[in-house]
């Protein structure tokens, strides 16, 4: 078998990529909600694996910097820091108008038309009023961008910063009017991403993050 036959293999997760996966969904979701205490034990149980691959999982999750482990409480849900968001906006400002800036160039028809799925879904969302997707949504689209600037760790970075905000607006939602303007802003993104215009990708990109700091963080210093 050549290298070349190895990269085709199909990738099989371990039981602890599956718990991994597991956790992480539920914090990204609010399930497992900040400062919350996670039981091994019944984890284990639920997931139907042993504890080992519980341990692993919540190893990787305390590096990634969403548990905390401590001797006496046991493992619980990091708490998000308020003073940290105004520097995960500002990362993301920065991430956001150099991906969308590739995004321009190398974009298939197929991720656009990805992209203009995610922003009908959004506008179908807020037109019932059933926002609870939004932020699953709202990471989709950022995803599918990433994803299209065709570096992998751009697409990694993006879903860090992705998932902090995502439990921060857990406890800090955004509101539907404000849903409306992020929606807004994406349509100015996608515009420039139909017109392979890398510049104005790049601008929409960062103007629709600064207005977002703005809204979320701008009085929380």
């Amino acid at each position: 078998m050549t290298q070349a036959n190895w990269a085709r293999l199909p990738v099989v997760k371990s039981k602890a990529d599956l718990v991994y996966d597991s956790l992480r969904a539920a914090i990204a979701e609010g399930d497992l909600k900040p400062g919350e205490r996670i039981n091994m034990d019944e984890l284990a149980r639920n997931l139907g694996v042993s504890k080992i691959p519980v341990r692993e999982a919540v190893k990787r999750l305390e590096a990634d910097g969403l548990v905390v482990s401590r001797v006496h409480s046991g493992v619980t849900v990091a708490e998000v820091d308020a003073a940290e968001m105004r520097g995960v906006f500002l990362a993301r400002e920065a991430i956001e108008g150099l991906v969308a800036g590739l995004a321009a160039e190398r974009i298939t028809d197929a991720q656009l038309a990805e992209l203009e799925s995610v922003q009908q879904q959004m506008r179908g969302r807020l037109g019932t009023g059933a926002l609870q997707r939004l932020p699953e949504l709202n990471s989709e689209f950022h995803r599918i961008l990433a994803e299209a600037a065709g570096y992998r760790i751009l697409a990694e970075l993006t879903d860090q910063l992705l998932l902090t905000v995502r439990r921060h607006r857990i406890s800090a939602p955004v509101d539907p009017e404000n849903w409306a303007q992020v929606v807004a802003e994406h349509d100015g993104i996608v515009t420039a991403l139909r017109r392979r215009d890398p510049d104005a990708a790049a601008r929409a990109a960062k103007a629709h993050i600064s207005a977002q700091a703005e809204h979320e963080v701008a009085d929380k210093d």
